[in-house]
């Protein structure tokens, strides 16, 4: 028989206590992210956040092992919406069309995901605190090239490739990896810091990784047509 008041084959609800354990972390993840937002990811302690959400410091290391741990948090999240959507992809498709859809088609939901947690504009502040944060750009890029080997053995599995002997599965998502930081570096430097924007770019970007790698720059001029989307 089913739980009662679940809908048959959906996961059953969490019990009270999980409930207000992930109320807490909901909590002191927005309040982190408002503060890192609006004073700065060094100028906030630990006790700050705390501080925010009415909980104690050893409450926060429940929860969190660090700062840096908890400005993390949604971006982990929304990588991992996109390695469950490149695991998802149909069989036979084209290595790199299965990146750039992983990513463009999954948009949508991983701004969800990300709207459960927090404003989404809250979360574009931080991704651009980041960005100016010497310690988390490091944290960043580490995280990113641990992502890229992670992709890289999806990309190999599928193509029945061994990813030890056979490079091309690394080149490919190294390659892809680099298109996402252009894209990331030019949002983050512009005018315009919306959603929109960064998945505009992001399209731009990766509409040109073909031509800038084999087209003639010279008879081929790359269009400024990062706002389209």
């Amino acid at each position: 028989m089913g739980t009662v008041g679940t809908a048959a084959g959906a996961p059953p609800r969490p019990g009270l206590r999980e409930r207000k354990k992930q109320r807490t972390r909901d909590s002191l993840v927005r309040a982190a992210l408002e503060l890192f937002a609006t004073r700065g990811y060094d100028r906030t302690t630990v006790d700050d956040i705390a501080a925010a959400v009415d909980v104690s410091q050893r409450t926060f290391f429940r929860y969190f092992a660090s700062k840096e741990e908890v400005a993390f948090f949604v971006p982990r999240l929304a990588e991992s919406r996109v390695v469950e959507a490149v695991r998802k992809r149909p069989p036979g498709e084209a290595p790199l069309e299965v990146l750039r859809r992983a990513v463009l088609d999954s948009w949508d939901d991983i701004t969800e995901t990300v709207e459960q947690l927090v404003p989404l504009e809250l979360h574009l502040r931080v991704y651009r605190v980041i960005e100016s944060t010497p310690a988390l750009l490091a944290a960043h890029l580490r995280r990113a090239t641990e992502l890229e080997e992670e992709l890289a053995r999806i990309v190999a599995e599928r193509e029945g490739l061994d990813v030890d002997t056979d490079p091309r599965p690394r080149i490919l998502v190294a390659a892809f990896g680099g298109v996402v930081r252009v894209a990331e570096r030019r949002w983050s430097t512009g005018d315009d810091f919306s959603a929109a924007a960064m998945r505009g770019l992001l399209t731009v970007c990766l509409d040109h990784v073909g031509p800038a790698l084999v087209g003639s720059w010279r008879t081929d001029p790359s269009p400024d047509r990062h706002r389209q989307t």
